[in-house]
């Protein structure tokens, strides 16, 4: 507010400029004005965030999972009878991944194989929970999954594939997305967005599959112990599993996606 002290010098100073036409002498005093009140304004406002402020993560870490490897393109073993050339939610899974995901740390290099890009992020986990069964969304699913009602386009979408997990090995963290599930079970919602533990079975109880690019960025061995959390989108920061893949939600955010068509289940951290 313009105190009578400032109007004061306001007429003060026009009144030493008599020769000035009286539209000028009208739009001086406006633009004084102006001037003046934007200054006690910046005296007590706090200026505007030029960049938003990290919020602090709405998921629970769940300690010491019993974690193993899987890859896109793996063959049936004793303790893992089912194939992944398809994923739970991806009937073309090696191909629409652009390949065979070679374990051998030989024929890997910068977290991806030696022989090919991946056309998906070469950055995925397995957790034994499907949102979706027969084609139909799972009756608990709205129910226990924190995420539902921002995520639902439709019946039968799942709303949990492309979802961000931390992963906590030692002192490292890598970031992936949920692209199948395993191990061993589809249903234990109990664990996944609970608190149970994971259920018995043949490899120890685990709990968690993680991608060879996750195993190498941690530093795992082939079945180790782990950490992890969900966590939105906006709380990944810049790192290799933010480079490579059509599913990618930085990939296609670079690329000036509607993230609300192409990744809803992500979409709410952009909003």
């Amino acid at each position: 507010m313009i105190k009578p002290r400032h109007i004061l010098i306001l007429l003060s100073v026009l009144a030493l400029v008599p020769h000035r036409a009286a539209a000028d002498l009208s739009a001086d005093f406006e633009k004084l004005a102006r001037s003046l009140r934007e200054t006690a304004i910046s005296k007590v406002e706090p200026p505007v965030a030029t960049t938003p402020t990290r919020m602090a993560s709405r998921f629970p870490w769940k300690k010491n999972i019993v974690t193993t490897v899987f890859w896109v393109g793996e063959k049936p073993t004793k303790n893992n009878p089912v194939p992944n050339h398809k994923s739970s939610w991806d009937t073309r899974w090696v191909y629409n991944f652009g390949g065979y995901d070679n374990p051998d740390p030989a024929a890997r290099r910068d977290f991806i194989p030696k022989n090919f890009i991946p056309r998906q992020n070469p950055f995925y986990v397995a957790l034994p929970y499907n949102d979706v069964t027969k084609g139909k969304t799972k009756p608990e699913a709205p129910k226990v999954i924190p995420w539902f009602r921002e995520a639902f386009q439709k019946p039968g979408r799942s709303v949990c594939k492309g979802r961000w997990l931390a992963i906590r090995h030692k002192n490292r963290i890598a970031y992936a997305q949920w692209e199948d599930c395993g191990p061993f079970r589809t249903d234990h919602w109990q664990y996944v967005f609970g608190n149970e533990r994971p259920r018995p079975n043949l490899n120890q109880g685990a709990g968690l599959d993680v991608s060879p690019a996750v195993r190498d960025y941690l530093g795992m061995t082939g079945k180790d112990v782990c950490d992890w959390k969900f966590v939105d989108a906006t709380e990944v920061p810049n790192g290799p599993w933010t480079r490579h893949g059509d599913n990618n939600t930085f990939v296609m955010k670079r690329r000036g996606a509607d993230l609300d068509v192409a990744d809803r289940n992500n979409a709410r951290s952009f909003r």
